[in-house]
């Protein structure tokens, strides 16, 4: 079996995130809301992504919820000497030269770990785009994990995880049911957000997986 990766953060540090979280949120009058009580392995959604800010407070609504997401990076970001810190920030790496197994790479990477909350941004771009790309979805599919429907919802100051969702196999019909879980959320530029659909057809299961 796979050693299991030591905690990035110790419990005082942990203590002391929650406390950045925090302040850092009610500086700008945010709040975390929706649901609390995570499974320790899942893949979380980051939408809307519509700007830079994005990322501050998704920090913020991670430290509060005492999440340590991990990202996706492409595998040469972790040769030394740097490599370290880029794993300490939460990096996995990925070769995604070869787009044909990144989805397969990406499971395999999952089914290793006993706690893993894999953040992904299904647009793949802060720009609108027609559909989302679909990798997150295949992911937690072949590793038999939820998936946590994170957001941030600007004109409210609200972010956190609206929903956890188990993806059935009828993919039509699962994303039928987040876009019904994520109406009404807006992002910063709400002419940018992307479409929640599949767009003419369903995506390949090799479909790119893009990280944040």
């Amino acid at each position: 079996m796979p050693s299991e990766p030591a905690p990035r953060f110790s419990a005082v540090r942990r203590a002391i995130r929650r406390g950045v979280g925090h302040t850092w949120l009610s500086v700008f009058g945010w709040r975390v809301e929706g649901v609390t009580d995570l499974p320790p392995k899942a893949v979380l959604i980051a939408w809307p992504h519509t700007s830079n800010w994005d990322f501050p407070f998704t920090l913020g609504v991670s430290y509060v919820l005492d999440l340590e997401f991990s990202w996706l990076g492409k595998h040469t970001l972790f040769e030394p000497p740097f490599g370290w810190f880029f794993r300490w920030l939460g990096g996995v790496p990925v070769d995604r030269r070869d787009r044909n197994n990144l989805v397969a790479a990406v499971v395999d990477v999952l089914k290793q770990r006993d706690e893993l909350h894999l953040i992904i941004a299904p647009e793949g771009t802060r720009s609108r785009t027609k559909r989302w790309k679909t990798g997150f979805y295949y992911v937690a599919l072949g590793a038999g994990v939820p998936i946590l429907l994170g957001y941030l919802d600007f004109p409210r100051k609200r972010g956190g995880i609206l929903h956890v969702f188990y993806p059935t196999g009828d993919i039509e019909a699962d994303m039928a049911t987040i876009r019904r879980h994520y109406e009404g959320i807006e992002g910063k530029h709400a002419s940018r957000m992307s479409e929640i659909t599949l767009g003419a057809r369903s995506a390949p299961a090799n479909e790119a997986v893009q990280h944040p």
